[in-house]
């Protein structure tokens, strides 16, 4: 394994419209946020296996480590601290670039004892950050997949989703493939404070319109809610997402986890300092008193009267707007294992 680092300036990113203003205020404004170091990282293996019975899928691929999205509540955070890197500046400017992701995986897909399960890209940090705007890894991992006809789901809150549309949609039309756009809020300032760089919410809204009109099944994830913060909006993210195309939704409660914790109350008490004593108060309640409770089974729900009546009101809002009626599953019977290339081929 062997990294080079580059350094960048936001304003080395191809333009792209996030949905804040014109491309050229996003450009003046990308110019003023903190520069990125890309550290280019050849890994030995891109396939993680999941063991959480709270994950609806078996294994996952992130090309990236940290993200300039710069999320306050990310709960990968505390991965950049095994780097020696800190997890506040560090994991949204200091990005692990994993340049050898799609090598990686077409061995993976290729070994003979590989049995095809469900897979999730981008399950700990967005598989389409800024940086992967130049990089291109997601693209070269999705490109594999689409070789073998494997099926996969991503999450993202980025609309840089739409450029690999020529892939993605063929495959869905398989039933390959599934795609969930995290919205936290319709209110573009709070969207702002909570996800510096991530896409406005109404560009969130345009992705999920323009990957419906695709053919691409599509839903909506209300993650994290943030007692008191975005949890209100519940019932109006999920009828906004609905309007746009979305037919499914799910919702992940908050969660603190480690060196998430002290950063997300320091923020906490920075932008909200009128009611930061009560969404803590709220946050213990539903994890048995404590800031967080990473026990399976409801680590991703909480517990108490609150996190049951968030689940009813999730319920509720899906039933009344006619989301998660039908779950189509991904089809992992049409896997099949990537081609040798030229020069294996010469060998045979």
């Amino acid at each position: 394994m062997w990294a080079i680092e580059h350094r960048f300036s936001r304003e080395s990113h191809e333009s792209f419209d996030d949905g804040w203003g014109t491309l050229e205020q996003a450009a003046q404004e990308e110019t003023m946020a903190p520069g990125t170091t890309l550290i280019e990282e050849r890994v030995k293996s891109i396939l993680s296996s999941n063991d959480s019975p709270d994950i609806g899928f078996d294994l996952s691929i992130n090309p990236y480590r940290g993200c300039e999205h710069g999320c306050i509540y990310c709960f990968a955070r505390p991965t950049h601290s095994y780097l020696n890197l800190s997890p506040g500046i560090d994991f949204e400017t200091r990005i692990i670039a994993k340049v050898n992701a799609a090598e990686r995986l077409r061995e993976a897909l290729a070994s003979p004892g590989y049995e095809p399960s469900m897979l999730n890209l981008g399950s700990a940090t967005d598989a389409y950050q800024p940086a992967e705007r130049r990089l291109r890894i997601t693209r070269s991992v999705v490109e594999v997949l689409s070789e073998c006809h494997h099926a996969f789901s991503l999450v993202t809150k980025s609309s840089g989703v739409e450029r690999d549309l020529d892939l993605i949609a063929p495959m869905a039309a398989r039933g390959l493939v599934a795609v969930y756009v995290s919205i936290t809020t319709l209110d573009a300032e709070l969207a702002r404070v909570m996800e510096p760089r991530a896409a406005a919410p109404h560009r969130r809204l345009r992705t999920i319109e323009t990957l419906a009109k695709a053919g691409v099944p599509v839903g909506v994830s209300v993650s994290p809610l943030i007692p008191f913060i975005n949890e209100p909006e519940l019932e109006r993210v999920l009828e906004a997402a609905r309007d746009a195309g979305a037919r499914s939704a799910f919702s992940i409660v908050l969660r603190l986890p480690w060196e998430v914790n002290p950063l997300f109350q320091q923020w906490l008490q920075q932008h909200f300092p009128d009611r930061a004593a009560r969404v803590m108060a709220r946050v213990r309640e539903m994890r048995g008193g404590k800031d967080y409770d990473s026990s399976f089974g409801t680590r991703m729900i909480g517990s108490g009267v609150w996190a049951d009546l968030i689940r009813q009101r999730l319920r509720k809002a899906c039933e009344r707007l006619g989301l998660n009626r039908e779950r189509v599953p991904l089809d992992l019977t049409q896997f099949r294992p990537p081609r040798r290339n030229s020069a294996q081929a010469e060998l045979f």
